[in-house]
């Protein structure tokens, strides 16, 4: 087995915060949604969740610094990893689900972290979807209608006695530690932790006891959201026997825009003119993300320079303000002259001369 510290690309002595970066940096690369039916991602985003559920927590860190993988788990209750094996997705998002999303949009993405040591009530599976927005719809906001596929309890199934664990939910295990013979308790496989299994059944009825349903949902997006951000409706996702609905995870996409390129809550936009408007200055009409405006092209300004739009561009999440549109003027040269401008441009040049300071260090 892998040592954890190699897996997250940290060493030893790293803080809390370093760790959290490194995971989130495999994370965020490994993760299922850019890596559709990747095995190989899969297993690296796992290895990684597995790493940083030991190492964020204090305890479980010192264990495993003390006695490596034979350490991890000794003496833990309930919740977390159990030692870091047998994770599913759910396990990941639901703990770590704080780690993607950042900034959170209502209560939280993911419906935020967990702390280690407490019990996870028992839900069905969530369900993940992606949802693709134009640069005028997230500066708005947007009310949007999306169709799902859920799985839901079938009301014409006979549950029965789980017969591994005797309608306990859990089984337990004995293995073989330095300190001697560990027992450990895990959720049954076989009832997935119910108690009960499906007994007779329905030819359209999963071995889970589940039936698919289509439903549209409607869903209110604010103003401001960014690629990469999630939003959880919770108990919108598949249901499961004894438990509660899992929830339904909204992931945000952005669409290429025309002219814009976002960067945070600001817009960037090249705008190019000719040597006369440099020179003299001008009033361009500018696109922004709620139409046209007007922009001050001052006289003698220089290809490259930036201009500030204040307020016009992407709104901030449960803030009033706005971020900025910065304007990068390109000022273009022109390859063919008529013989009248031609000669107006030899005047101007006998007037002005040479530009000084002709080379320079090049500025990257």
């Amino acid at each position: 087995m892998r040592d954890y510290y190699e897996i997250l690309g940290v060493n030893r002595s790293a803080s809390a915060d370093e760790l959290k970066k490194a995971y989130r940096k495999i994370a965020l690369k490994y993760h299922p949604d850019k890596n559709p039916d990747d095995k190989e991602a899969e297993k690296i985003f796992k290895e990684a969740a597995e790493a940083y559920s030991i190492l964020s927590d204090s305890k479980k860190k010192a264990q495993y610094d003390q006695f490596g993988h034979a350490g991890v788990g000794m003496g833990q209750g309930g919740g977390g990893f159990s030692g870091g094996v047998h994770m599913s997705m759910d396990d990941i998002f639901s703990q770590f689900g704080d780690i993607f999303g950042g900034d959170d949009i209502f209560s939280s993405f993911f419906g935020g972290g967990r702390s280690g040591g407490r019990s996870r009530v028992r839900k069905g599976n969530d369900i993940r979807i992606r949802i693709k927005l134009d640069y005028e719809d997230i500066a708005t906001g947007i009310d949007k209608k999306i169709k799902i596929k859920r799985s839901i309890v079938s009301p014409d199934i006979k549950l029965t006695s789980c017969p591994t664990c005797n309608g306990q939910g859990q089984v337990s295990q004995v293995s073989n530690t330095i300190l001697g013979q560990m027992r450990t308790q895990s959720i049954c496989p076989h009832c997935q932790g119910n108690g009960q299994v499906v007994g007779d059944r329905p030819s359209n009825v999963s071995p889970d006891g589940l039936i698919k349903k289509e439903e549209t949902i409607k869903i209110k997006i604010p103003a401001g959201v960014e690629e990469g951000n999630y939003m959880t409706l919770d108990g919108k996702g598949n249901e499961a026997i004894n438990a509660s609905a899992g929830d339904l995870l909204v992931m945000f996409e952005e669409n290429d825009h025309k002219y814009f390129i976002r960067n945070g809550d600001d817009v960037l936009i090249e705008a190019h003119i000719s040597f006369s408007q440099a020179a003299l200055g001008d009033t361009l009409e500018i696109p922004t993300l709620n139409g046209i405006a007007n922009l001050k092209i001052p006289s003698g300004i220089q290809s490259g320079q930036i201009l500030r739009m204040k307020g016009k561009g992407f709104p901030r999440i449960r803030r009033s303000s706005k971020g900025d549109q910065l304007v990068k003027i390109q000022v273009e040269t022109p390859k063919k002259l008529s013989s009248n401008a031609k000669k107006i441009m030899k005047e101007l040049s006998s007037v002005n001369g040479k530009v000084k300071n002709q080379f320079q260090k090049m500025k990257f």
